[in-house]
């Protein structure tokens, strides 16, 4: 291979890859790189993060550069310099140097690695200069100067695949007020309908507008404005147009060479990455490659196989067998504060290709719940009915990176869902847990391949025929209570052997729970009893995301996208850092006083983190300010929700690094009137002492005090058990008192459950479950409630009934008739019976 003259048309990610390749490989060759601008190898991938200013010096995007090619690899690199032909019959390239000048260049072998251009659809107005793209540093440079001359103004993105997602997020961290406009009906296509759900209904809680399913008609000047007329006939004022609706092959030159072009305009190449002619070869986004485990060629402009590609193509040329493998489509993007990522066919593909899948869809969490800093992750596993892996999705907190590299690695060679269930992981509890969310998906799968478990998307749902259909919640109810699908019937899982007849055996049963464990447990049961019943693939949180969206998009005006659909929020409720919740300009907010108080709730999950500030905000003077970082996903809303409801004021939240951050200056509250009490107080009657229905009874009750609300707990029969002291003398009792003292539980320790007891086992179970998923215990919610003024009232005839003295039960204990229930229950907007 000695002296052999390869000549490079292209000199970033594949082209400059290659060269250093070869040049590792054959000392002698002579390589000479063209690039048509002025810089080589530079990190195209992390120039939005440098206009958002996370990457903060614009040197370290320059990787290499010509002078330190040849120092280090003695390889020619000409910059501005344009490849303007290619002479196939003469072995040689025309090229017009940075001077002008006109010249040839003649080449034993040449690899195309020209890339891809960004798509300029005949939009009127489109050649304007306000329209902006992003491609290369200059494209950078212009975007961050126009940015620079209107800061915190305003800009529209076109186009929601991984450069508008990006730039969209990077702009938003400039201060920019930006709408992002997509003609289908959702962004970052590698994932499924289901998953973009959850990207779309982030991306408005982090103050992006969405217009989806919109397209832009024509581009106009009003002076310094740039108006985007949308085809819908809706027109957007605005400071800045990123145009970011996709990019094609930039093929002209193998097109004018008469190399073959595939179906998408890209090179057609070979499993050796030939094109049709013997010595040209071609990589990167220019190139239509074979797709992993396909036998026709497809186009994913990914910067990770352009550089395999370039690393092979060189292993070819110095006389090494390669075989190119194909693409699998492996892609991550970081939106804000979730993780989006895909390896291999999603939906959309495989049903273009015609190929048979089944799919399922969990959620578990980045790492052992009870270890601090755990993130939600819901990941999407599709695969072939005799169980071969055909593509995966995550979207979630940290970790999707770890588990979506899994996914694609076992993809790579050929893995089963039953695999899957087998891979031995690494775990500790800041890392994983014991069974990874990629065991749990193959878990999953496989009850669905062995039917154990059959199951039924989002669509179903929305599209049931209410006359043939029952859908079904099996969660508890605070749960239902906090949120539901309308129209669904709730029977919780611990009731549901007992209710089941409740339920008609000749309509379908399609049911859900949060994330669809507890829905596999109901849809065994229900099945063995002879029901047609289907599990929700996903739970309430895919039902949830996929209703806020198309809530939000229904409410979707040029004044603003909806900010989740179902939260009640205003449009103006922009929930940053830099924005107020409260509608107030940053110079009407009073001066922060100097006195904070910081409380970290982070590993707590509901009610903690309220609890928590609840319990920090009593002791403060007003005005001072209390700062709160938390992990639980819920208290985003919660903590608004809260702050409402007692008066205090929202000056910030903030997600970072999976965490919540927020801000709170405590209000002056006015002393409720009579009829402030009737609306707000809540009163509940205690009957039961099963364990599950008094740890509701106390998440309730303490939800409902830390709003500031007055809360009434009136125990009664077996609902005293709760009260009792577990340890202690016991006062002289009578034959009954003594008999009724030996048969019944004493104290909180010892309640059993309500369903599945298993001679107490289940109740050291959900005992267990709940220490490891920081959920308080029922004896600290029961100090909780004693702390936050919960009235606990003794019911005075049961006590004597049952022979329970006064002196059994714990402190702060009042003892009352039914009369203190009932004046209780007129001043209360709310009654339960447990």
């Amino acid at each position: 291979m000695a002296n052999k003259k390869v000549v490079i048309i292209g000199g970033v990610a594949g082209g400059a890859t290659a060269a250093a390749r070869l040049r590792r490989l054959d000392e002698s060759m002579e390589i000479v790189v063209f690039e048509r601008g002025e810089h080589i190898s530079f990190a195209n991938c992390g120039l939005p993060y440098h206009v958002g200013g996370s990457i903060k010096e614009r040197r370290k995007l320059l990787l290499s550069s010509p002078a330190m090619m040849k120092a280090r690899f003695n390889i020619d690199v000409r910059v501005q310099s344009e490849v303007l032909r290619i002479d196939r019959t003469a072995k040689a390239v025309e090229v017009k140097g940075p001077n002008g000048e006109v010249y040839r260049e003649s080449y034993d072998h040449l690899i195309v690695s020209t890339g891809a251009s960004p798509l300029r659809p005949p939009i009127p107005g489109i050649e304007s200069d306000a329209i902006l793209s992003l491609r290369n540093i200059p494209d950078m440079d212009r975007i961050i100067a126009k940015a620079d001359q209107t800061p915190n103004g305003r800009a529209v993105v076109v186009g929601g695949g991984f450069i508008g997602v990006e730039m969209a997020e990077n702009l938003i961290e400039r201060g920019f007020d930006v709408t992002l406009v997509e003609a289908a009906d959702q962004v970052m296509t590698p994932v499924d309908r289901e998953m973009a759900a959850i990207v779309h209904n982030h991306m408005r809680e982090h103050g992006l507008k969405l217009r989806l399913g919109e397209t832009v008609a024509a581009f106009s000047q009003d002076g310094t404005e740039t108006l985007v007329q949308l085809k819908s006939g809706d027109v957007i004022r605005t400071d800045l147009v990123i145009l970011a609706i996709g990019v094609r092959p930039e093929s002209k030159l193998a097109k004018e060479a008469g190399l073959e072009l595939g179906a998408r305009g890209g090179v057609k190449v070979s499993a050796q990455l030939l094109s049709s002619d013997p010595d040209i070869s071609v990589i990167g986004d220019v190139a239509e490659v074979p797709g992993f485990g396909s036998e026709s060629l497809t186009w994913i402009p990914l910067a990770g196989p352009a550089n395999r590609q370039g690393r092979l193509v060189a292993d070819r040329i110095a006389g090494l067998e390669i075989t190119y493998t194909g693409v699998q489509g492996s892609s991550i993007a970081k939106v804000f504060d979730l993780t989006v990522a895909a390896t291999g066919k999603n939906e959309a593909a495989l049903k273009r290709e015609g190929i048979p899948y089944l799919s399922v869809v969990t959620t578990g969490n980045s790492n052992a719940t009870y270890y601090p800093g755990a993130q939600q992750l819901t990941l999407k596993l599709l695969f072939t009915p005799a169980g071969k892996l055909l593509g995966a999705q995550g979207v979630g907190g940290k970790g999707i990176d770890k588990r979506i590299d899994v996914l694609a690695t076992a993809l790579r060679f050929g893995a089963t869902v039953d695999q899957l269930a087998e891979l031995e992981l690494a775990y500790a509890p800041p890392f994983s847990s014991a069974k990874d969310p990629v065991n749990i998906l193959g878990y999953v799968a496989g009850n669905k391949l062995r039917g154990e478990s059959r199951f039924a998307d989002w669509r179903a749902v929305f599209d049931r025929d209410l006359a043939s259909t029952v859908l079904l919640d099996v969660r508890e109810i605070a749960e239902w209570e906090a949120d539901h699908m309308e129209g669904a019937t709730h029977i919780p899982l611990g009731e549901l052997r007992e209710r089941a007849a409740e339920l008609p055996k000749e309509r379908e049963i399609l049911v859900y729970c949060a994330v669809g464990q507890r829905a596999h447990t109901a849809v065994r049961m229900l099945k063995q009893m002879g029901y047609n019943v289907a599990n929700i693939k996903g739970g309430f949180r895919i039902l949830k995301a996929m209703r806020d969206d198309l809530a939000a998009r229904k409410g979707a005006s040029i004044d603003g996208g909806a900010g989740g659909g179902m939260t009640g929020r205003n449009q103006d409720d922009r929930p940053t850092a830099t924005r107020n919740p409260g509608g107030k300009s940053g110079e009407d907010l009073p001066e922060v006083p100097a006195r904070t108080v910081t409380v970290d709730a982070c590993g707590l999950q509901c009610p903690g983190p309220i609890m928590e500030v609840y319990n920090a905000i009593k002791p403060m003077q007003e005005g001072e300010v209390l700062e709160v970082t938390a992990t639980d996903a819920g208290f985003w809303g919660d903590v608004a929700a809260w702050c409402d409801r007692t008066g205090h004021q929202l000056l910030s939240r903030e997600r970072k690094d999976g965490q919540i951050l927020v801000k709170i200056r405590k209000g002056q509250k006015a002393a409720p009137t009579a009829a402030d009490k009737a609306e707000q107080g809540k009163t509940m009657v205690v009957f039961s002492g099963d364990l599950d229905k008094a740890i509701a009874t106390f998440i309730i009750a303490n939800g409902a005090a830390a709003m500031g609300r007055p809360v009434t707990l009136f125990f009664t029969f077996w609902g005293l058990n709760i009260l009792r002291k577990p340890t202690g003398p016991v006062p002289v009792k009578d034959l009954m008192g003594k008999l009724f003292g030996w048969m019944m539980p004493r104290g909180s320790t010892a309640l059993g459950l309500s369903r599945m007891n298993m001679g107490g086992m289940g109740a050291k179970l959900i005992r267990h479950l709940m220490q490891s998923k920081n959920v308080a215990s029922l004896e600290e919610l029961i100090e909780q409630a004693k702390r936050n003024g919960v009235r606990l009232v003794a019911c005075q005839m049961t006590l004597d009934l049952m022979g329970i003295k006064p002196a059994e039960l714990i402190d702060g204990v009042e003892v009352g008739g039914v009369a203190s229930m009932l004046a209780s229950a007129e001043s209360s907007d709310m009654a339960m019976f447990i």
